[in-house]
């Protein structure tokens, strides 16, 4: 199966890298899964994919993959689906924390993908490490996804998503308790130069960035606030990042979060437990809306909070 997509360049993409140009233009590959594809130009010129991008240069890029459903040989049931939706063409699920999205170098079994083909067919030009992948959560963010069965939801919901024509909104709890009620944060985003685990806000280069965050309670005391997050963009780690930046860290989040200077003055037994002993960032994707892909209808999903972050609601309540 070929799948055959082309691509123009206006004046914001002018003056780029062709491989990142692309890579922008399908967020569901990597730039060295890209650099594997067959890519030419529409005017059959020499091509590198170093050269930078032209103002009306067309490029035509084949992505094979084989006809099938599944996309690996090592299928699991690790853990039961919470399924929220499911029609012939899309399904959404809440994702638990702690799971990987699909196999890696480090994770061979249980991940959700895998989970996923042991209950039903996913698109496969996503390929064949990502069937029906159109976005992603980090391991330990939980929360709702869609992933597409069909290839017209795939090639839709891509659509979609690089427009960011879709609602997001996210649940934070963070350290910090802020003066204000709601606020904006912009700034690009790019790979840390030092730690390449890690992004970073960056004053040039990056991409643009943008999170709308909300208050939604406090507990003075231990210094810990809950913050509802709209994604404006989808960069990678953009919400961690984000407040981290502007002084309010994602709780038990071990790349940015800062845990250290932050639990000596948590003073209370219980809250001091949770937080030692909690493995992954207290991030959850509670709200997933878009227009179907092949119906047209728009779509709401709601994934109410995880036991761990109700656990962690009730500790602070009770303090």
């Amino acid at each position: 199966m070929t799948d055959i997509r082309n691509f123009s360049v206006n004046e914001e993409n002018t003056g780029q890298r062709i491989d990142k140009f692309l890579s922008s233009c399908m967020p569901e590959f990597s730039r060295s899964e890209i650099q594997k594809f067959k890519i030419t130009r529409v005017d059959n010129k020499p091509l590198k994919l170093s050269d930078k991008t032209k103002m009306g240069d067309e490029f035509i890029v084949e992505i094979t993959q084989k006809e099938t459903d599944v996309a690996y040989d090592n299928i699991s049931t690790d853990f039961d689906l919470n399924i929220l939706y499911e029609d012939n063409d899309i399904i959404v699920i809440n994702k638990p924390r702690g799971v990987v999205m699909y196999p890696s170098a480090g994770n061979k079994t249980g991940t959700l993908v895998q989970n996923l083909l042991a209950y039903t067919h996913l698109s496969a030009l996503g390929g064949q490490t990502r069937p029906g992948v159109v976005h992603r959560l980090d391991k330990d963010t939980s929360g709702v996804m869609v992933f597409a069965k069909s290839d017209a939801a795939y090639r839709g919901l891509v659509k979609i998503f690089m427009a960011h024509d879709l609602t997001r909104k996210y649940v934070a709890f963070v350290w910090g308790v802020p003066t204000w009620a709601g606020a904006e944060i912009t700034g690009n985003i790019a790979r840390s130069s030092r730690n390449r685990q890690k992004m970073s806000m960056v004053k040039t280069g990056g991409k643009p960035a943008h999170t709308i965050v909300n208050v939604m309670d406090v507990w003075t005391r231990p210094n810990i606030s809950m913050f509802r997050c709209t994604l404006m963009t989808g960069r990678t780690h953009q919400i961690r990042v984000h407040l981290s930046s502007h002084g309010f860290p994602v709780l038990c989040d071990p790349l940015y979060g800062r845990e250290k200077s932050h639990i000596g003055s948590v003073k209370a037994p219980e809250l001091l437990e949770f937080l030692k002993n909690h493995n992954g960032q207290m991030l959850h994707a509670e709200i997933l809306e878009f227009v179907h892909p092949i119906t047209g209808e728009k779509m709401h999903f709601k994934a109410g909070l995880p036991d761990d972050m109700i656990e962690l609601k009730d500790i602070l309540d009770n303090e």
